[in-house]
């Protein structure tokens, strides 16, 4: 059998893919909200390259409370570097949208940018605080910490305390080690 040539396809994926088989349970509706979902997916992967460019560059936009700007902004205001992955192993690991760690004042920052209309929960900044502590054998109890998440041209911030932190990083050393038991 001589094959049509896809190869400008190989390692991805159809919305309509039969490895996404779902879609034959769908009307019309369900169908577009799927569709228009994967669309904002796709535009907040984007926003958040076009962002790490613009902190890379050191490209403020210009002043305004829409979250891109305020976020892009601040970022570069507070010397961050974007999408730096926190590593504690294989099982656990994450990318912060934005990080900041001042040795001398020991003070982490953490701000994520939200696209997307669902509400963002603040754990997860908590988590890339763990990680951090782990990561660079940093006690929580001796740094400060404030986590930023932007979205819906607002900003929650949270300090979280080692009260906070600590139990965090102890789930995550228990959970891992059962997980590398299981491998």
């Amino acid at each position: 059998m001589q094959w049509n040539d896809h190869s400008r396809l190989v390692g991805q994926h159809a919305f309509l893919g039969a490895s996404k088989y779902h879609w034959l349970n769908y009307d019309t509706q369900r169908l577009v909200d799927a569709f228009m979902s994967c669309q904002a997916k796709e535009k907040g992967t984007r926003l958040h390259a076009f962002a790490a460019e613009c902190i890379n560059l050191k490209q403020k936009l210009p002043k305004s409370k829409k979250t891109l700007n305020a976020y892009v902004n601040d970022a570069i205001g507070f010397r961050m570097d974007p999408e730096q992955v926190l590593f504690y192993s294989e099982n656990c690991f994450g990318t912060a949208d934005a990080i900041a760690f001042n040795d001398k004042d020991n003070f982490l920052r953490i701000h994520d940018l939200k696209t997307g209309a669902v509400p963002a929960h603040i754990e997860q900044l908590f988590i890339y605080d763990a990680l951090f502590c782990m990561e660079y054998h940093v006690k929580p109890k001796d740094i400060l910490i404030e986590n930023r998440i932007y979205q819906n041209d607002d900003v929650l911030i949270e300090t979280p305390t080692a009260d906070i932190i600590d139990p965090i990083i102890e789930k995550i050393k228990e959970f891992d080690k059962i997980i590398a038991d299981l491998r």
